[in-house]
């Protein structure tokens, strides 16, 4: 029988061992983790210009109730997490538009669909679950055909997103200058719903459920400080992801720490950089 002492050493030998990849598969999480930052930059600006930081937050929280769908019908978590964001974020709409106020209905629907998650994933006794890696995410549960689809699902963020970005702009500045220009905002808000589900969806096995939504704002409040214009704010913003994500990445793999936290680590030292240096300069796009 393995001792107390062998247990504790075979542990320090794995936890070392964690995040050890080969050149080639490091390469590919820096290019995972930077196309995630880049589409999650731009519309990240539209959820600070619009106020819906919370919003992305309540979306997120449901992801974990998509876990546990997915578990329920055999679905690849991707799907199950997508579905559930979609319904969850088109829910918020519809309650909206009945005249329920916004920070009411984020605040019942993020912590309802969360402790739901949690208590349907727990009736799965058979099923091995780390909710940790779905909540603060783990890298290394992802496989390598999940990165098809990562890559796949970041293509058509950035897609969406610049095909649609003029009229987005335009419903954010004036609703009412958008419609007078035939732009429907509520087709358009379907439309920044849907990417905000995608990113959710594709983060958060990466980030996790907890911090993709931080993924979302904190680059885009941080490029803030430095932009004249909202596109010059959506190429900073995408800057200060990456950056963030790789000194993160980096950080994990030097002293052994998660990935995601990492990441949001670097992204609030960047904000709280550009902010000090946004108030010396008097300068910003608000």
């Amino acid at each position: 029988m393995m001792s107390l002492m062998d247990s504790e050493q075979s542990l320090n030998v794995v936890q070392k061992k964690r995040y050890h990849f080969k050149p080639v598969h490091l390469q590919v999480l820096n290019q995972i983790f930077v196309a995630l930052s880049l589409a999650a930059a731009p519309l990240g600006c539209f959820v600070v210009w619009r106020r819906m930081a919370y919003f992305g937050d309540a979306t997120a929280h449901a992801s974990i109730l998509g876990v546990a769908l997915s578990l329920a019908f055999a679905l690849p978590v991707f799907i199950g997490v997508l579905l559930i964001a979609l319904a969850m974020a088109l829910a918020i709409s519809a309650l909206q538009a009945r005249g329920q106020t916004l920070d009411t209905l984020l605040g019942v629907m993020a912590h309802s669909t969360l402790a739901l998650g949690l208590v349907t994933v727990s009736f799965f006794s058979d099923v091995r679950i780390d909710l940790m890696a779905y909540l603060f995410g783990d890298i290394l549960s992802v496989a390598w055909s999940d990165f098809l689809w990562i890559g796949l699902g970041l293509f058509l963020v950035v897609g969406l997103l610049g095909w649609r970005w003029s009229a987005l702009l335009t419903c954010t500045l004036n609703r009412d200058l958008a419609q007078a220009e035939g732009i429907n905002p509520k087709r358009e808000q379907l439309v920044l719903t849907l990417a905000l589900a995608l990113i959710v969806a594709l983060g958060i096995q990466i980030v996790g459920a907890i911090l993709i939504a931080a993924l979302l704002i904190i680059p885009a409040a941080a490029a803030r400080n430095f932009a004249n214009t909202p596109e010059a704010m959506a190429l900073i913003a995408a800057a200060f992801g990456a950056c963030a994500t790789l000194g993160g990445l980096a950080a994990s793999l030097h002293w052994d720490t998660p990935t995601g936290p990492s990441i949001i680590c670097c992204a609030a030292a960047l904000f709280f950089t550009s902010t000090l240096l946004g108030a010396l300069r008097g300068h910003g796009l608000s």
